[in-house]
């Protein structure tokens, strides 16, 4: 997966368990949270549906890692081999 299919990836899932996350206006480099109305229920539907869409295992101590979208890109594309 290279990284803008993993990138249009993470909003997908974003705007699925957050539907008032506008991608458009998305920061790269500001957490989530700071951002959007995004709890901490959305916040770990979001990394739950992101290990099972992309098959992958997030062990909870890396879940801060993905905080933002810089965040995800770089943990995930690590894990992913990329």
């Amino acid at each position: 997966m290279d990284q803008d299919q993993l990138t249009r990836q993470i909003i997908d899932t974003l705007t699925s368990v957050a539907p008032e996350v506008e991608a458009g206006a998305l920061d790269p480099e500001v957490s989530f949270r700071d951002q959007f109305e995004i709890d901490s229920v959305d916040f770990l539907n979001f990394v739950l549906r992101l290990e099972q869409e992309l098959g992958v295992k997030i062990p909870e101590v890396d879940y801060p890692k993905l905080s933002s979208l810089k965040g995800c890109l770089s943990y995930l594309g690590r894990v992913l081999g990329g």
